[in-house]
């Protein structure tokens, strides 16, 4: 999977959980203020992206800086574990 898959495949997601979702969302759009998410709905956000992109389980504390969409596209593309095999890393 390459990287901008992934990204689309995070920001369907998103949009499929906010509470206040448009038709998109782009990548400086907030979490909290702009697509209505709250301390729950972060909460099931986080499990579904673990699930869905085979993430290791998040702590709080390492998602203090994570308030916008680009925010999260970027911790599940440098986390993720579907799109590192097929991208011919050594890890």
């Amino acid at each position: 999977m390459t990287d901008e898959n992934l990204a689309d495949r995070t920001r369907s997601l998103i949009v499929r959980m906010a509470p206040e979702a448009p038709a998109e969302v782009n990548d400086d759009e907030r979490l909290i203020e702009d697509l209505g998410f709250d301390s729950i709905r972060l909460m099931e956000l986080t499990v579904a992206l673990e699930r869905v992109f085979a993430l290791p389980r998040q702590n709080p504390e390492q998602l203090v800086d994570v308030l916008k969409v680009g925010d999260v596209v970027r911790l599940v593309q440098s986390q993720s574990t579907l799109g590192s095999s097929e991208q011919g890393s050594s890890e």
